[in-house]
């Protein structure tokens, strides 16, 4: 009864509540770090004012605490909306941006530019040059190029053989992860290993900008579609029936997903479970409706990534836990709770 409740309110004001929040999580961020730098000095380094601040405060807030929390708030967007497409794409709920591969292909891309190249051109370089976001980059576009080949057919393509191939690449990327893991020095080894976990550390204006424009781009295509998801959700043939172009349709979600995807693994690393769990926290409180549930989504996975953020910042301060840890922390009991759900319907 509540869950019917909590559905019927308006969504002008679940979008309100959800920017409410997260501009409270924005706040916060700002605020909280291992370095005691207090409420109002955090807002009066945002100003572009002259304030009688130590100068250690300027820099900690303006080039570490605000990158890093606008980046977090990017990349949960992407993901969130990328699991919601996904989800309404298969009429699964529990797939997940990574399952059509293209996480697996990223990650060992970058991973290869770790290992292979970081004893030339050290670590400065990388950040620098952004060599592992490059090869981060044509690992999920050669990974989604793959899937999309293996999927297609004369007959059109097909989602199930794509998730197939999804599972199947993984397990290849897996097995190149553990050989370049074999082979990696010291140095290698920790840049992969926090890598592989994902982390928000590295935020630049840069990265921020790469983001927001994908972010942007994803949103407005993606609410394009969005009638055309809920025609999905009755099925292909029903689809077909409405004058919905299917394979087309499929085509352009994949290809968007991957990209989008591939922009969150170059700029952060893999961060796992917030495109599986926030479409489901959208839909408790919106229903399946796209074009209401994509915007509040956004906002949800914004504000989750943020807030884990905070959580990996805080819990064991002056040290930093990888942020990917905290939401496979969240996300794995979750995702096991879906399984005991959806047990009787996969059996």
């Amino acid at each position: 009864m509540n869950d019917m409740m909590i559905r019927r309110l308006p969504a002008k004001m679940l979008m309100m509540m959800a920017t409410i929040l997260l501009y409270i999580a924005v706040v916060s961020s700002i605020t909280l770090g291992p370095m005691n730098i207090g409420f109002s000095d955090s807002l009066k380094a945002l100003l572009p004012i002259e304030a009688d601040l130590p100068a250690y405060a300027t820099v900690i807030i303006q080039q570490v605490r605000l990158p890093r929390t606008l980046l977090a708030i990017a990349i949960g967007g992407i993901l969130a909306m990328c699991g919601t497409v996904m989800q309404g794409l298969f009429r699964n709920p529990l797939a997940d941006p990574g399952i059509i591969g293209v996480s697996a292909g990223a990650s060992l891309g970058a991973a290869i530019a770790i290992v292979l190249f970081g004893g030339v051109i050290g670590h400065t370089a990388f950040l620098v040059l952004g060599t592992v976001p490059v090869f981060a980059f044509l690992g999920g576009a050669l990974a989604t190029y793959a899937i999309y080949f293996l999927g297609t057919s004369s007959n059109g393509t097909s989602v199930t053989i794509m998730l197939l191939a999804g599972v199947a690449l993984g397990a290849i990327a897996g097995a190149g992860m553990g050989l370049l893991n074999y082979f990696a020095d010291d140095q290698a080894l920790r840049d992969l290993s926090l890598w592989t976990m994902g982390s928000l550390a590295g935020a630049t204006w840069d990265a921020i900008i790469l983001a927001y424009a994908s972010l942007a781009i994803l949103a407005f295509l993606y609410q394009r579609h969005a009638k055309h998801l809920n025609a999905l959700l009755l099925g292909e043939a029903e689809a077909r029936h409405l004058g919905i172009n299917v394979q087309t349709l499929k085509r352009t979600l994949i290809l968007l997903t991957a990209a989008g995807v591939g922009v969150t693994v170059a700029l952060s690393g893999m961060i796992g479970f917030i495109g599986l769990v926030v479409p489901h926290i959208g839909r408790m409180l919106t229903g399946p409706e796209h074009r209401t549930l994509l915007p509040v989504s956004m906002l949800l996975g914004g504000l989750v990534l943020l807030v884990s953020d905070m959580i990996a910042r805080t819990i064991v301060a002056p040290l930093e836990i990888p942020v990917g840890i905290i939401t496979a922390a969240i996300g794995a009991p979750f995702f096991l709770g879906l399984l005991l759900k959806q047990r009787g319907r996969l059996a």
